[in-house]
């Protein structure tokens, strides 16, 4: 038992450290990998450790539901969304509307106008900023920009244009198969939708020299 665990362990750390190569020299000096000890853990998830430092972290037990192709473009749509700047932050808004719903009913009491409408103020301008960011729209439209710098990002490493459309087509059809949640499988398969036609106009443009036909 000792020995199988220690094998497991190993497997892990040499898969952490292989995910590490897949990062663009750029970005390796402050994104660190790390395998994820959440309860019940998203398969990916970006979080900011500082101003200059990301973490990718990685759920090593549904990582190994993907074969090494699969593992590679999801790894790189995470990238992507590093790249594109569009990482979650943990910013002031939670705190600025308990501030501001706090004084609000403190200002009710005593009732001073004048901080009554400085609370509502704080209030709206933190709950917008809160709406912002949990805008389902936005989060779907920062997905598909990093679905197509994935593409980009695979090819960059080595991969073919029709491999690495395949490659990510695959993954987000295994997602589809392995989510129980409606709303979650229904954003894999839009963007599953919206590979297929990239991969159609990538296609069309390259049948004048038809040398590599993207497929999914």
């Amino acid at each position: 038992m000792t020995s199988y665990v220690a094998s497991s362990a190993r497997a892990e750390m040499s898969e952490l450290r292989r995910l590490k190569t897949l990062l663009p020299p750029e970005l390796q000096s402050w994104v660190m990998v790390e395998g994820s000890t959440e309860v019940n853990p998203s398969l990916l998830r970006c979080e900011e450790l500082g101003k200059d430092e990301v973490e990718i972290q990685v759920d090593l037990t549904q990582w190994e539901n993907f074969s090494i192709d699969q593992r590679n473009l999801l790894f790189w749509h995470e990238v992507a969304r590093i790249q594109n700047d569009t990482i979650p932050r943990e910013g002031w808004e939670m705190a600025a509307l308990a501030i501001g719903l706090g004084g609000a009913v403190g200002e009710l009491w005593v009732q001073d106008g004048l901080l009554l409408l400085l609370a509502l103020a704080l209030c709206g301008i933190s709950g917008y900023r809160l709406w912002q960011k949990n805008n389902g729209e936005r989060k779907l439209r920062e997905s598909l920009d990093a679905d197509e710098k994935a593409i980009t990002l695979a090819t960059r490493f080595g991969y073919s244009l029709p491999n690495a459309y395949k490659s990510l087509g695959s993954a987000l059809k295994t997602l589809i198969e392995q989510t129980p949640n409606r709303r979650q499988r229904k954003q894999y398969e839009t963007r599953l939708q919206a590979l297929r036609k990239s991969a159609a106009k990538a296609k069309a443009k390259m049948q004048q020299n038809p040398v590599q036909r993207p497929r999914l």
